[in-house]
Order: structure tokens, then C-alpha cells, then sequence
């Protein structure tokens, strides 16, 4: 899936679509939380309402993404990690893995040459192989519930896995780790890993503070399946279901969220060949992990500092920007510099408060990408954003001859 500049809205519009699915008020039998808890990650603002319900495991929040790159490839993500303010912390003590951190967020990038990581990047290219999510409980005690719940255990050279945590199998068969080292517990990187010399282990780089989301993209037909899986295995919910169509192409969303309220998973599929969506499936070669989005408490500074760095971002047109004070009357936010920046700003719908601002790089580790995102009290993801930039995608697909 290109993401040059002529194609920019297209691409914006469909992330934006997915994120629209992850907004609404809580359910019955569901509660609020004015922060999140307390892990790792700095808190964001704390008039900000995250839903929370039952939570046998002690979900906790993400620990972190794993990614992998075909022989020779890998200085690529080493280089592309460093320009959005990321260090390099710690390095495996007998295998190629590098720890990269800013902030409470965490990227492994594993080059071991004999490994899950390495046969996953030979059929995916460059990829996000596997990622980690906290528990409150006892590891082993959720993997066997996990199994017992339907869960599928990796098989194929597991005993490479990259932290000594349990795995099963997640999204295209990438390697979900269950993570109980964490925070006043330790950490999971202790017994294999060591710190890089004259390295800061607490780096604050550019101001990520924490993962906020990750998206899956799927085949049509699939996401009953892995809303069912997530459901089942981890007690996530489904908070919106949401279906679009355009003028000639359409996907469906189904956001699902964990127990915490914080560790939030859009499924995303399309019948339609020619979508997005399947435009990602072809690039990968199979289903995956779309983006991953992180927290900013200023997001001005943060993409301003990767801007300069040479981290590229999809494009907005001007005329955006132009409407901003009608559409958001008060908002509050420098007009100027969110167009210099391209930055998107969106609203509480009703009262046109509570305001997030979030911003999408080009394609970077294959057909993946990463979101900025600053949630000034809005949990929604930019609905107010869609509908003209989705059919925006459509135009820019029928002008490039796609449609």
C-alpha cells in the first residue's frame, strides 16, 4: 500500500475510520476511570473517561511491540526508531535483540538470524512479529487459562522467543507474550538482557509516553473469529461495531478493548479487493498488526521534533485548516501551527470539548505505520474527522485509475 503524498487522504480517511469505531459511552455494567493505572507509562490527561469492566487476568496495559526485518534490512528500522526519539536501552546478552524505549513505550527489534522473528520477517518482510501485554496475574496462571480458553500455543521455535515470558498465538500467527514482570515486579528484560553502555534506561526522546492503541487488519470473513478470540481468551469487549460505505468501497470495524480500558484493538476487514484493507493484506502478505498508535502529552513538540529528524508524515490539505475555527468554535489550538504541522484536531460532537489531536507517518516498516495521538479529556479517535477525508480516498483511488 503506497503511501506518497498524492495518496495521502486516502490512507488518512481509513485510519481515521477505524478509529471512529472505538468511541462510545460506557455500557451497562461497565465503569469509568478519570486516569489509567498505575504502570510504567506516564498518565495522560486525567480528565480523560476510560472504560473499565471486569478483569480477571489484571490486564494492564501493552509492554511492548517486537519487529523484524528480512537479512540486511534491519539498520532500516534501527534508523527509523531513532528518528522518532527512541534509544536504544538494552541488547540481548547472546542474541541480535535491541530494546529501543521513550517514554513508557518499548520496541523490540529482533535480527536473531535462527528465530520465529527471522522465518516471520522471511514471509512478511519488514514486520511487526509479535507484541506483549501486561497481567496483574501470574504469567503461567493466564497462559493455562488462555489454552483452556481455546487459546493456541506457538509451536514453531518457541524456545526463541524474545523475553522469558509465555506466548500464544496472535494476530497471523504473530507471537503474543504474556508479560507478569513489570513495574515494583521487575522487569521482563532482567534475566536476558543487559543495558547498552552510557545508555539513559528512562529516555523521554521526543514525548511518546505509552502505546494507546494497535490495529489488526484481517480478511473478509475473519473478524468474527478474532473478536470471538480476544473475547474468550482475555474477557475483551466489544464497545462499537461500525460499517462504512463509500461511493465504491467500504470496510468494517469492530473495536475491541481489555478489561483495563487501556490495551484497545480495532479488527478491520473489507469484501471489497481494491479497499485499503486489502491493499494492506497483499503488501504483508497475510493479516497483522495495520499501525500502532502512541500517547503524546504535546504533540506539537513531539512531531515537530520528528519532522526534524526526517520522519515523514501523510499530508492535509490546506483547506482543512481553513474551517477548523467553524467546525470547533474555541478550541483553543494554534490554527497556524497545527496546519504547518498537518496536525488533525477533533471534538466532542455534541459539545465540541474535549478535544484529541493525532497525525499519521507515511508507511515505514513495510505496509505499517505509527499514529501520533494527544488526548486533551476526548477518548474518541477523530470521528468528526471522516466522512469528507474517506471520500477524499475515493476520489484519489478513481483519479490514480484504481476504481
Amino acid at each position: 500500500m503506497q503511501l506518497q503524498t498524492e495518496g495521502g487522504l486516502r490512507i488518512l480517511a481509513g485510519l481515521l475510520l477505524v478509529r471512529i469505531a472505538l468511541w462510545l459511552p460506557p455500557q451497562r455494567g461497565e465503569t469509568t476511570m478519570s486516569a489509567l493505572p498505575n504502570t510504567t507509562a506516564t498518565r495522560p490527561d486525567p480528565g480523560m473517561q476510560v472504560t473499565t469492566f471486569d478483569n480477571p487476568m489484571g490486564i494492564d496495559g501493552f509492554e511492548f511491540v517486537e519487529f523484524a526485518a528480512p537479512a540486511g534490512q534491519a539498520v532500516k528500522l534501527h534508523d527509523y526508531f531513532r528518528k522518532m526519539g527512541f534509544s536504544a536501552v538494552l541488547r540481548h546478552r547472546s542474541r541480535l535483540i535491541t530494546v529501543y524505549r521513550q517514554g513508557g513505550v518499548n520496541f523490540l527489534l529482533n535480527e536473531d538470524p535462527d528465530s520465529f522473528a527471522a522465518d516471520f520477517a522471511a514471509a512478511h518482510g519488514p514486520c511487526a512479529c509479535g507484541f506483549a501485554i501486561r497481567f496483574r496475574t501470574p504469567a503461567e496462571t493466564v497462559l493455562q487459562t488462555v489454552l483452556g480458553n481455546g487459546g493456541e500455543a506457538v509451536q514453531d521455535k518457541a524456545d526463541t522467543r524474545a523475553v522469558p515470558a509465555p506466548v500464544v498465538k496472535g494476530i497471523g500467527d504473530c507471537m503474543l507474550h504474556l508479560v507478569d514482570r513489570y513495574g515494583d515486579a521487575g522487569s521482563i528484560y532482567d534475566a536476558d538482557f543487559e543495558p547498552i553502555d552510557g545508555a539513559d534506561q528512562h529516555p523521554t526522546g521526543f514525548g511518546l509516553t505509552f502505546i494507546d492503541h494497535l490495529t489488526h487488519n484481517l480478511y473478509f470473513g475473519n473478524m468474527q473469529r478474532w473478536s470471538d478470540y480476544y473475547e474468550r481468551l482475555f474477557n475483551f469487549r466489544e464497545i462499537r461495531y461500525f460499517d462504512i460505505k463509500g461511493a465504491k468501497t467500504g470496510l468494517v470495524s469492530k473495536a475491541m478493548t481489555a478489561p483495563d480500558g487501556i490495551v484497545r484493538i480495532p479488527l478491520n476487514e473489507s469484501s471489497d479487493p481494491k479497499s485499503q484493507i486489502n491493499e494492506y493484506l497483499d503488501a504483508y502478505q497475510g493479516e497483522g498488526i495495520q499501525h500502532i498508535a502512541c500517547f503524546t502529552e504535546d504533540i506539537y513538540t513531539s512531531v515537530e521534533k520528528m519532522r526534524a529528524a526526517g520522519v515523514s508524515f501523510l499530508d492535509t490539505p490546506d483547506t482543512y485548516f481553513d474551517v477548523v475555527d467553524l467546525r470547533i468554535p474555541d478550541h483553543g489550538e494554534d490554527v497556524e501551527r497545527l496546519r504547518r504541522n498537518k496536525i488533525l484536531i477533533d471534538a466532542d460532537p455534541d459539545t465540541k470539548q474535549r478535544k484529541l489531536l493525532q497525525i499519521f507517518t507515511t508507511n515505514c516498516i513495510g505496509p505499517i505505520f505509527f499514529e501520533i495521538i494527544q488526548r486533551k479529556g476526548n477518548e474518541g479517535f477523530g470521528e468528526g474527522n471522516f466522512q469528507a477525508l474517506f471520500e477524499s480516498i475515493e476520489r484519489d483511488q478513481i483519479k490514480r485509475g484504481v476504481l
